[in-house]
C-alpha cells in the first residue's frame, strides 16, 4: 500500500485527536506530505472506524493516486498549505476554547509564552466556507511565520515538518486559548508579553520539542 506507515499515522492522530476531545463527531482532518503525494482522512468516517485503507493519497493538484473514499472536503485547504508553507503535515480541529476564541479576536496576544510555539500572536483567519480557495488563501496567510492559526467561525490548525510535532502542538494551542477566554471574562486587563520578552522566548524555544500525546 502507497504511504502504508503515513496513512497509519495519520488515522492514530485523527483517533487521538477524538480521545483528547479537539474534535466533534467527524469534524476535523490530518494529513501528511511525502515528496508531491498527500495521506489525508477522508470526509465523513467515524474516526472508530477508521482505518489506514481509509486513508487516500493525492497528488498536490489534489488527483487521486490511490483513495478508495472521498477526501476531506479540505483538501483544497492542505495543498494550498503545503505549497504555500512548505509544512510536512497538518492537522486541523474543532476543538472549543480555540473555536470559541476565534469569534471575538482577529489575533491571540502572546498572553502566555506557549504563544513562542507557534512563532508569536496567533492570528485568526477570517471567515470562509470550509473547502474553498477562498478559506485556503487566508489560512496561509495567517500561517505565514507561525506554525498554528485560528479560522474564524470555524477552528484551528497546526503544521509542522512531522506529524509529531504538528499533532504535539495542538493541546498547547487549546491551552493558550483557554487561558485567554478566561482572562478575557474576568473583564480585567489581561496582561501580555513584549517583542523582546517573546524574543528570549523564541531563543528558549529552539531546543524544546513537545513530546508526541499518544495512546
Amino acid at each position: 500500500m502507497i504511504l502504508e506507515e503515513e496513512r497509519r499515522a495519520v488515522v492514530r492522530a485523527c483517533q487521538d485527536m477524538q480521545r483528547l476531545g479537539l474534535v466533534v463527531g467527524t469534524a476535523g482532518n490530518v494529513s501528511m506530505r511525502v515528496g508531491d503525494r498527500v495521506a489525508i482522512s477522508p470526509s465523513a468516517v467515524e474516526y472508530q472506524d477508521l482505518t489506514p485503507e481509509m486513508v487516500g493519497v493525492h497528488d498536490l493538484d489534489g488527483a487521486v493516486v490511490d483513495a478508495a473514499l472521498k477526501p476531506s472536503s479540505e483538501l483544497p485547504l492542505h495543498l494550498a498549505v503545503y505549497r504555500g508553507t512548505g509544512a510536512g503535515a497538518i492537522t486541523h480541529n474543532h476543538a472549543p476554547a480555540s473555536t470559541a476564541l476565534g469569534l471575538v479576536v482577529d489575533e491571540v496576544p502572546c498572553s502566555h509564552y506557549y504563544s513562542g510555539m507557534f512563532g508569536g500572536p496567533i492570528r485568526v483567519a477570517p471567515y470562509a466556507r470550509f473547502g474553498t480557495d477562498e478559506l485556503a488563501d487566508n489560512v496561509c496567510a495567517a500561517l505565514q511565520g507561525r506554525l498554528g492559526a485560528l479560522m474564524a467561525n470555524h477552528g484551528a490548525i497546526t503544521i509542522g515538518p512531522s506529524l509529531t510535532k504538528a499533532f504535539s502542538l495542538l493541546p498547547y494551542l487549546e491551552y493558550v486559548c483557554e487561558i485567554q477566554l478566561r482572562a478575557m471574562a474576568t473583564g480585567a486587563a489581561v496582561k501580555t508579553l513584549d517583542e523582546a520578552q517573546m524574543a528570549q522566548v523564541l531563543d528558549g524555544l529552539k531546543t524544546y520539542v513537545p513530546t508526541r500525546i499518544d495512546r
